[in-house]
């Protein structure tokens, strides 16, 4: 019996979610979303979880969407609203969770498996981490309220070279931004994260819960109706001739041709 592509470890007040699809290098499936949202959920709730991680392999973090599932899920021609969706509840979740976040990253993160960090408390990184966020190349906007929350970490003309062109970037550029607080050798990553995590899990939730809410103010609000703008431009460019020839472009394992578009 093949193993799930989503394993969830609880220990010591740490709940670890570790993506587990290294074959298909992590790429999130709607039945994955879904899981991590039932999680994140539960966790939230229970009084035992007082942290919790995301980790991936030591070669791969995400590649974020599975395109082909995206496209099934959806539909090629008329795609489900992004609200509809596993991935949603999932953003959602991660947006509003009220306990520490922490994430380990090695090897490419991709899409998604970027911008969620947006959302994490702590982020570790291998040196072998490369960030990528290539919505506009496949005909697409930003999600997750990354074009919110990346102008204001990294400055608009950081953001805009992210978001716009799609270009990866490296563990060590991540560090000076502040999108992660430490780089270690990839071997070494899961296990740093672990152990930040249980030194959070050993401190008293509410005073970390309260620090949290505080740190992230009004923002939360803020996010989450970026996320809805975002949700509602997204469906809509998923119905786009460019889009569509982008994903038709990557299944066809070809150089999209936006010209005219």
């Amino acid at each position: 019996m093949s193993e799930p592509d989503i394993l969830v470890h609880h220990e010591a007040g740490v709940t670890t979610i570790t993506f587990n699809r290294v074959d298909k290098k992590n790429s999130f499936t709607e039945a994955m979303y879904g899981a991590m949202a039932e999680v994140l959920n539960a966790a939230a709730e229970e009084a035992s979880v007082r942290c919790v991680v995301f980790q991936g392999d030591v070669t791969v973090f995400s590649a974020g969407n599975d395109i082909g599932d995206f496209l099934r899920q959806g539909g090629e021609t008329q795609p489900a609203p992004f609200t509809d969706r596993a991935v949603w509840r999932f953003l959602n979740a991660i947006a509003t969770f009220p306990k520490p976040l922490v994430a380990a990253v090695c090897g490419p993160a991709v899409g998604v498996g970027t911008t969620l960090l947006l959302h994490c408390d702590l982020v570790y990184a291998g040196d072998n981490a490369a960030f990528a966020l290539p919505f506009v190349n496949l005909g697409l906007c930003p999600e997750a309220a990354s074009s919110l929350l990346l102008p204001k970490m990294l400055g608009m003309h950081r953001a805009a070279e992210a978001l716009m062109l799609g270009e990866p970037f490296m563990a060590e550029a991540a560090l000076e931004v502040g999108l992660v607080n430490r780089v270690v050798p990839p071997t070494e990553c899961n296990a740093v994260a672990q152990a930040q995590a249980r030194k959070l899990a050993a401190k008293p939730l509410s005073a970390l819960m309260q620090t949290k809410r505080l740190m992230k103010g009004a923002q939360t609000q803020e996010v989450l109706a970026r996320m809805q703008e975002e949700a509602g431009a997204f469906s809509r460019l998923m119905r786009s001739p460019a889009a569509k020839e982008a994903f038709s472009a990557f299944m066809q394992k070809r150089k999209p041709d936006f010209s005219g578009m």
